[in-house]
């Protein structure tokens, strides 16, 4: 379908209805219990490093764990839900397969990330897990959508990786920077043509914590749009402190809007840092000022241990404060992020399946 028709398309569902997210991939990951041996799979059984922590490699090795995920996550309600490549980047990758310079007193610098940009095995990996993880998510979004008679989307993850161009690691050095925007934005474009080679509907770039990082990564985006043709709708979602701030770049929610808003996005919102209840100060304050539709997936409430999920609230919580949220005219997608279950996704559906999403201000 052509960009302008899904783009239109998805505009009419947010104005007819509250559409919802998925819930978090990783919590979900570890309902499964899966050991070291069968996240490396024969493939990768001689890694040096351990891979247990590298969810996305799943979609290579374990395919069946992800693409189950999905078609939970789908049943429970969601009409959108993000493909399995939050840290499927080289740069991202290069923490699981690389040796860490920093363990023989050198350091993380522009040249190492070079090097990482220009490695093989990293660029075929990154490929591969956008591709595949694309892929997995639209055949359950297609097989679902079908069998319920409900169309349902691929929006593809783009996290935001495991370094800063905001801040100098250094203390003694406020000008380094370990990695460059043009390395930054390289990574990213590499991974945006595998999203889309993979067939997803929509760009999520999610859990900004450093907004130069997402920059880079919406300037990837609409420089892939430019030279390949290929168009899709842009979702963006930052990551919040108690003050209402990205966490390394410390950018209030209003100034995350203006620095973004020429890009049009399909959605802009906040996810993961906060539980429900923290975020809706912050939420609210981005709802007034935002010209477009409003996102919202927050944890589920704050980490615990000693809870099945690793998190405090369960989905009858997560059910009461969404439908508050909704209540409020906050909203026009919904989901969850880090606890947030498929069991949590089905109550957040039926908490926000009867009000009406949020109007969209004209903002003068």
């Amino acid at each position: 379908m052509p960009q302008a028709d899904l783009t239109l398309e998805l505009q009419h569902a947010l104005a007819k209805r509250i559409l919802v997210l998925d819930g978090a991939m990783g919590t979900t990951i570890r309902g499964y219990g899966l050991n070291e041996a069968e996240a490396r799979g024969e493939r990768y059984a001689d890694n040096e490093k351990d891979l247990l922590n590298n969810g996305d490699i799943l979609s290579i090795t374990r395919p069946d764990v992800i693409g189950d995920i999905h078609k939970r996550f789908y049943e429970a309600g969601s009409d959108i839900c993000e493909t399995n490549t939050f840290s499927a980047t080289g740069i991202a990758q290069s923490e699981f397969f690389v040796e860490d310079p920093r363990e023989k007193g050198g350091r993380k610098d522009p040249e190492f990330f070079q090097k990482i940009l220009e490695n093989n095995f990293l660029n075929d990996l990154a490929w591969e897990m956008n591709v595949e993880s694309s892929r997995l998510c639209r055949k359950w979004a297609d097989d679902v959508g079908t069998d319920t008679g409900r169309k349902r989307y691929v929006a593809g993850a783009i996290g935001p990786l495991t370094v800063s161009l905001t801040n100098s690691p250094d203390a003694n050095d406020s000008g380094f920077r370990v990695v460059t925007f043009d390395q930054v934005l390289a990574a990213y474009k590499h991974q945006i043509r595998g999203l889309i080679e993979g067939g997803c509907d929509i760009l999520m770039v999610e859990t900004i914590f450093d907004s130069l990082n997402a920059k880079a990564a919406v300037v990837a985006i609409q420089e892939v749009f430019d030279e390949d043709r290929n168009h899709l709708p842009v979702i963006i979602s930052a990551a919040v402190g108690l003050g209402g701030e990205t966490m390394i770049s410390a950018q209030k929610v209003e100034a995350l809007w203006n620095a973004f808003a020429h890009v049009k996005p399909l959605a802009i919102g906040l996810n993961c840092s906060l539980g429900p209840d923290l975020m809706r100060p912050h939420l609210e304050e981005l709802s007034a000022c935002a010209a477009t539709c409003i996102s919202c997936y927050p944890n589920a409430g704050l980490p615990n241990p000693l809870a099945p999920t690793g998190f405090d609230l369960e989905p009858k919580h997560m059910y009461d404060y969404m439908a508050d949220f909704a209540k409020a005219g906050l909203l026009n997608l919904a989901g969850g992020c880090c606890g947030n279950t498929p069991e949590h996704v089905a109550a957040i559906a039926k908490a926000v399946a009867n009000f009406a999403p949020r109007k969209i201000p004209v903002i003068r």
